[in-house]
Order: C-alpha cells, then sequence, then structure tokens
C-alpha cells in the first residue's frame, strides 16, 4: 500500500467519526455549556494522551527544541478555533457547522496556491468561486440577519489551513500523539479560565448527564480522529486532504436527521452542492 493511499484510509475514517462532533457537542452543550464541554473533553483526551505516550517511550520527543516554535504555533491556533467553534454551535445548526467547517478547502487553496504565488490554473480558479457561491448560499439567510454563530464557525474554517500547515512540521520532530499532548497541556489552562469567566459553573447532575458525550468527544474526535489526522498530513498534501473532509457535511446532515431531528433547510441543501462541486475542482490535478 502506498503512503497516499494510506493517508486516504486515514482520512475516510476520521470523516466518519468527526461528521458526530457537531451533533455530541450540541447535546453536551445543552446540559454544561460550550466552553465547559471544550474543557471537560480536553480533560478526559489528555488522559488518554498521555497514557498512549507513556507507552510508547514518546515523552523524549519533548527534549527537541527545535520542535516547540512549530508546537506553539499550532496549540495557539488549534486553541484558536475550536474555541470559536464551540461558542459559534451556541447560536447556530449541525448540519451549518459541518458544511461551513468544509470551507477550509477553499481557504488551504487560496493561502497555498493563489497567496503562495504558484500558478492559478482556470479550473481551480472555478472551483474557488462556485464554493464562494455556495458558501454565500449558506450563510446569508432569508431575512438577511447576520447569524453569529456560522461567522464564528467561517473564522476557525479560515484558521485551519495554518494549524495544519504548523501541524505538518511538527510532525517532522514528533509523533501524532506527542503533538496532541503538548497542544492539550498548553491549550487547557487557556479554555478552562474562559470556561470560569464566560459561563456559570457546572452541577454534577448536569456534568454526569453530559459526560458520557464529552467522553466519546474526546476518545472518538480529540484522540482518534486527531492522531489519523496529523498521520494522513504527513502522507498527503494540506489541500487534498481538506477535500476529503467532502463527506463530512452530508454524514452530519444525516445523522443530525437522525438523532436530532434537525431537518436540513434547503438553503443548506441547496448550497452543499456547489460547495462540494468547488473542493472537488480545487483539488483536481491539472495535465501538463
Amino acid at each position: 500500500m502506498t503512503k497516499e493511499r494510506e493517508g486516504e484510509l486515514l482520512m475516510l475514517g476520521l470523516t466518519l467519526l468527526e461528521s458526530w462532533f457537531p451533533i455530541l457537542s450540541i447535546v453536551a452543550m445543552s446540559y454544561v455549556g460550550a466552553l465547559h464541554t471544550y474543557m471537560y473533553s480536553l480533560m478526559i483526551a489528555l488522559f488518554f494522551y498521555v497514557a498512549i505516550m507513556y507507552k510508547r517511550k514518546r515523552f523524549s520527543e519533548l527534549k527537541n527544541k527545535k520542535a516547540y516554535k512549530d508546537l506553539l504555533l499550532t496549540t495557539f491556533w488549534i486553541t484558536s478555533i475550536f474555541t470559536l467553534i464551540f461558542i459559534g454551535m451556541r447560536y447556530t445548526t449541525a448540519g451549518n457547522m459541518a458544511v461551513i467547517v468544509f470551507l477550509q478547502v477553499l481557504f488551504s487553496y487560496l493561502y497555498f496556491n493563489v497567496l503562495g504565488n504558484e500558478k492559478m490554473q482556470k479550473i481551480h480558479l472555478a472551483g474557488a468561486i462556485i464554493m464562494g457561491v455556495g458558501a454565500l448560499i449558506i450563510l446569508i439567510p432569508e431575512d438577511f440577519s447576520l447569524n453569529k454563530g456560522d461567522m464564528l464557525i467561517l473564522a476557525s474554517a479560515a484558521m485551519a489551513p495554518i494549524v495544519n500547515l504548523y501541524q505538518k512540521r511538527a510532525r517532522v520532530y514528533c509523533s501524532a500523539e506527542t503533538i496532541l499532548g503538548f497542544r492539550t497541556v498548553v491549550g487547557l489552562p487557556f479554555v478552562a479560565l474562559l470556561a470560569y469567566l464566560m459561563e456559570p459553573s457546572v452541577s454534577y447532575e448536569a456534568f454526569m448527564s453530559a459526560l458520557p458525550y464529552m467522553f466519546l468527544i474526546a476518545t472518538g474526535v480529540y484522540v482518534v480522529s486527531k492522531i489519523m489526522w496529523i498521520e494522513a498530513l504527513n502522507r498527503i498534501s494540506i489541500t487534498k486532504l481538506s477535500a476529503m473532509l467532502a463527506l463530512m457535511p452530508v454524514m452530519t446532515l444525516f445523522f443530525a436527521y437522525i438523532y436530532l431531528d434537525e431537518i436540513p433547510e434547503f438553503r443548506q441543501l441547496l448550497g452543499i452542492v456547489p460547495v462540494l462541486v468547488g473542493g472537488y475542482l480545487i483539488t483536481r490535478p491539472v495535465k501538463g
């Protein structure tokens, strides 16, 4: 099996896991709030990161000073991204969140192809325009009011290619579990402070009600899928990796309908088509 095929299989697996993230998060948030959901999920995930690092003897990797710049930048960006996502999910739907996050493929193209001074192919430009049209269909509601939840999640999608770049650089020096453990240890106090300042304290009953969902977020999304993500980053390009997330919004819309009775709006269904088509065109190789 080629290295690129391994990356593609990793992406397919994590796409299935990540498609449940907004659904599980919305349910947990209904009990303990957005930032507390993020904080407790990180705390649970940290236990598994430390256990994996200990078993695989990864703590010695932290002695490599060359890795710290990329590790710290990764921590800053990923913590900011998930903080925006969790706060944004207070005001939007699971389906909207999944579709908007997929727009990171558009930002990947803009950052690394357009702003990176690489030659702009007509088919890639067309894909970027089509994705932009799809995004506008999803983001602009019928009454033209500004949905701050969608805007916050859109901002997180714009940051995603940046954190992927630094994670890919850090992977040269460290394993996936070391990167995840480091960014969790460093980012957790900041998230805890925000949760303390911005949300009311959590009762024991509410915590226990949310715990099963936070456990699934921590193990499935923050541990398993994030390890798969970083390993995939080490095998395929950032743009292709982002494009393979195309199945995630479709899966999320389906699972949200089944589990949350969240009926997709017509504009969501209409907007997802150009978003997916544009993502395909952006990442389509050009011969010659």
